[in-house]
């Protein structure tokens, strides 16, 4: 879905405006979030999925907001509220915005709160450090929220893939979705397609057969592969490229793991492995 508009659809099952609505503080300081709450104010509230976003957060002083830089989004919210926004990723900052945001739509509850564009094309080269003040305040907070059922889910809300890239390297705090903006459409698409959405069905169901039979014969298919790439008598080493520290000591693990001679004859028998020299 496309980030900047309060959007819905309507559901075949209900008959009426029902689906997803999107917004966020930074669409005309608040504007936004006081339109939406005052037309869901309407309908049943378990009939739509409401998300909204943090990192920006409206104050009560004002100013000129056609004179606001916004980046790609400048001129979109030049008839905005004239309330000053801040930048702001931060744990404190994060619980303001949730609160200021229930208030402004009139519900008790948010389905999905987005970690608002917290990217290179808003922060430019300084884009990393804002990453890392939501790492440790926004993403954790939003954790908490998620686990005391004060919102339904998070994740981040962006136009560009790398910052969505980072956050599925890290160990901790896991989101449960991401929202793209703009990045996987007929236009542009390769990079999303590559780094971030999920391999062809053909790939997935290979996966799966390889997995099942690892399974079935009690072996974790980390080690079937790491050990199979070494079975080759040109394979002087493997070099697993870990995406985390935790990896490092799985990676050890695998390695040692014992590997019966059952699984890879059951693999070639399958044609899931070809002429490929196996582990004796």
């Amino acid at each position: 879905m496309s980030a900047g508009r309060a959007s819905a659809h309507r559901s075949p099952t209900t008959g009426g405006l029902a689906g997803l609505y999107d917004t966020a503080p930074f669409y005309g300081a608040g504007l936004a979030e006081l339109r939406l709450g005052e037309l869901l104010s309407r309908q049943p509230r378990d009939t739509y999925v409401l998300s909204t976003k943090v990192g920006r957060v409206v104050l009560d002083e004002v100013e000129d907001p056609a004179a606001r830089e916004l980046g790609e989004k400048g001129g979109l919210f030049a008839h905005g509220r004239p309330n000053r926004m801040v930048d702001d990723y931060s744990a404190d900052a994060t619980l303001r915005s949730v609160e200021d945001s229930l208030k402004r739509l009139g519900t008790d509850r948010l389905d999905i709160v987005w970690v608002h564009d917290v990217a290179q094309d808003f922060h430019g080269d300084h884009w990393l450090h804002h990453f890392e003040t939501a790492r440790t305040g926004a993403f954790r907070v939003l954790s908490k929220l998620r686990d005391e059922g004060v919102i339904g889910a998070w994740g981040l809300g962006v136009n560009k893939a790398e910052p969505i890239e980072l956050t599925l390297d890290l160990d901790e705090p896991r989101p449960d979705g991401f929202l793209l903006a703009g990045r996987y459409t007929l236009l542009d698409h390769d990079r999303a397609l590559q780094r971030l959405l999920p391999a062809s069905s053909e790939i997935v169901e290979r996966v799966r057969r390889i997995r099942e039979t690892a399974e079935r014969h009690g072996v974790g298919v980390k080690a079937a592969a790491l050990q199979f790439s070494l079975a080759h008598p040109a394979s002087a080493a493997v070099i697993p490229g870990a995406t985390r520290p935790s990896r490092i000591a799985e990676d050890v693990a695998a390695l040692h793991e014992e590997v019966p001679a059952a699984l890879w004859a059951d693999l070639r028998a399958s044609g899931l492995v070809s002429a490929a020299p196996l582990p004796a």
